[in-house]
């Protein structure tokens, strides 16, 4: 069975992710007017239902590019870094936080005879 432990999984992530948000951040600062965390919460959720409308139309049968869902996942990273570093979240923290709780519930119910 899949086990995880700190040293495995949540340190790497939050290590890697805090480097790329600061890459993102240091993009966004030299090439792009500074915009207040409203905006890039704004542009999350557009991105967000623009990725969502794509999945409606292939649930629905109609025909989509792989690259077009790619670029829209794309465009909701890069949102979710910009709005992460307009309000000083920093997100390897945060993840890596979710991540232990999220895996303590989920141990919690399995103890339980439960799924999560």
């Amino acid at each position: 069975m899949f086990q995880l432990t700190d040293n495995d999984f949540y340190v790497p992530i939050e290590e890697h992710l805090c480097r790329v948000q600061g890459h993102f951040d240091e993009y966004q600062r030299s090439a792009f007017v500074e915009r207040p965390s409203e905006f890039f919460a704004l542009e999350l959720c557009g991105e967000a239902g623009e990725l969502a409308n794509l999945e409606k139309k292939r649930w629905k049968g109609k025909a989509v590019a792989p690259e077009a869902l790619s670029d829209e996942a794309a465009d909701v990273l890069i949102a979710l870094m910009n709005y992460a570093n307009a309000r000083g979240i920093n997100l390897g923290e945060a993840v890596r936080a979710k991540l232990v709780r999220i895996e303590d519930k989920r141990k919690t119910l399995a103890e339980q005879g439960e799924a999560y």
